[in-house]
């Protein structure tokens, strides 16, 4: 699906879909006039006989005399109008004339205060939207036809130059679409394997790109103990994937880091049996950052990025590693595992020593990390930890202008305490106080003290319930902070 920009507040007739945004008792601006005069002037009767209240995302169809379909969508009160009401909103109008008999639509934006959401930004919203209103999973099931959602182009319609946040917002969508489909698939197809061919092939749609594989036995040569030790009790081998991207000669490179447990039993620390299908999810750390490196490729932007994603199965049989198991990681340092359910720490160990090793700008490390997440942020926004809080506003910064919102925690020296061990340098759970901010902490001593560091528990935002599955965030948070840093550069 194709994405674009037109400069025009003037509806065509044709054979696409017209989309448009109203408030409820706002009158018609120019273009909704427009709209209305399209529509044989059914909109204005209808707003003003208050059948249709406006309320966010409620959808109401209207046909000109010719046929065409128009979808009018409700934004709500204008008072409490916000990014993501819009972005909810459009998602669903482009949703729906995806599943009408067009091939392409035009979407209007609503006409609101400049002053608190600029065009620009609202064009780039509506190009995320876009995609996001057209996925559709159906590659493990059967669809009938008149049930797919098709549409060949949305044309964001605005009446000044926004070119390039269409662009940025058309990149972004891509690559969100392309991490939801990654989190949707079924743990028996995703796998360590699948994620490492799916690098060759991003790889290979794309200037500028490169890939490798490390393979379970480089991995063991390498020392990567606390890697293969969650692993070992899965008939899948372990890898770790890198994705590299290089658009700014020899400038140092962002690196991203991606929790990729394709699927979570808990190992001998056995998950609960209701909704563990729903960890196949527990890779949607590594298909964030996969995403943002594609957003990135197709931006061709000025900076240079590394990306690495650990990958492996954390399942229990005989060989699985257990609680009371002593590890040696990557960095030499020794882990008591107390709990093999607090696994994706013992990855991302591994995989952030290593991404250190590419001499990196700065880090930072996206997980479905803790439950712990989920009970102090809810499904709302992610949590952010840094070394650096700068780095940690500039992720919000990014975060807010996409309403792809994060909110940082503390990393207090106190928090230490709660991982000290008797048999071993650290042990890989700190208990039941601050889960969040011990797991975080847990990694951040794997991290070279002059290296700016930040993780992203994203374990309350990264899905939703089975029915809408993968949410491809926060992609769009990592894409607009690179695509802010890149502007810097420049």
């Amino acid at each position: 699906m194709k994405v674009i920009q037109r400069i025009s507040t003037e509806p065509g007739s044709g054979d696409h879909a017209i989309l448009f945004g109203v408030f409820p008792g706002d009158s018609l601006n120019a273009t909704g006039q427009r709209i209305d005069a399209l529509a044989g002037g059914q909109l204005k009767k209808v707003l003003e006989k208050g059948d249709f209240r406006a309320k966010p995302s409620q959808l109401l169809m209207l046909y000109s005399p010719s046929g065409q379909p128009i979808v009018i969508v409700g934004l709500g009160e204008k008072d409490r109008f916000n990014k993501g009401v819009f972005q909810e909103a459009t998602t669903r109008a482009v949703e729906h004339a995806g599943c009408l008999s067009v091939d392409s639509a035009e979407c209007f934006l609503p006409q609101i205060n400049q002053n608190d959401i600029p065009e620009k930004r609202l064009a780039q919203l509506a190009a995320i939207a876009a995609h996001n209103g057209t996925y559709q999973y159906v590659t493990t099931r059967h669809v009938p036809e008149d049930e797919k959602v098709h549409l060949d182009e949305v044309a964001i319609m605005v009446s000044e130059d926004c070119e390039s946040c269409v662009r940025q917002g058309d990149a972004i969508g891509i690559g969100m679409v392309q991490a939801r489909e990654l989190g949707n698939l079924p743990p028996n197809i995703c796998n360590p394997a699948y994620l490492a061919a799916k690098a060759e092939e991003i790889t290979g749609q794309y200037a500028n790109t490169r890939h490798r594989v490390l393979n379970q036995d480089e991995l063991q040569d390498m020392g990567m103990g606390a890697l293969l030790a969650v692993g070992q009790g899965s008939a899948n081998d372990s890898r770790i994937v890198v994705l590299e991207y290089s658009g700014a000669g020899d400038a140092k490179p962002y690196a991203l880091v991606g929790k990729g447990v394709t699927f979570d039993s808990g190992g001998i620390s056995l998950k609960p049996g209701p909704n563990m299908d729903e960890m196949k999810y527990d890779m949607m750390g590594a298909g964030s950052v996969i995403g943002a490196f594609i957003t990135v490729a197709e931006l061709q932007l000025p900076i240079n990025l590394v990306v690495v994603v650990p990958t492996v199965e954390n399942m229990p049989d005989g060989l699985a590693y257990r609680p009371g198991d002593v590890i040696t990681s990557y960095s030499g340092k020794t882990i008591e595992v107390l709990n093999t359910d607090a696994e994706g720490r013992l990855i991302l160990c591994d995989a952030l020593t290593y991404a250190q090793e590419f001499d990196p700008e700065l880090v930072v490390d996206v997980a479905t990390l803790t439950g712990a997440c989920v009970v102090a942020l809810g499904h709302v926004t992610s949590a952010v930890m840094s070394n650096r809080d700068a780095l940690a506003a500039q992720l919000m910064e990014s975060g807010n202008a996409v309403y792809d919102r994060t909110w940082q925690m503390p990393l207090f020296d106190e928090y230490k305490q709660q991982l000290k061990s008797p048999f071993a340098d650290l042990k890989n759970i700190g208990g039941m106080p601050a889960g969040s901010i011990t797991a975080a902490t847990f990694l951040g001593e794997f991290i070279n003290e002059d290296q700016p560091w930040a993780h992203l528990d994203i374990a309350g935002v990264a899905w939703r319930k089975k029915e809408e599955g993968a949410t491809g965030r926060v992609v769009p948070l990592l894409s607009q902070f690179l695509i802010d840093r890149s502007e810097q550069a420049d």
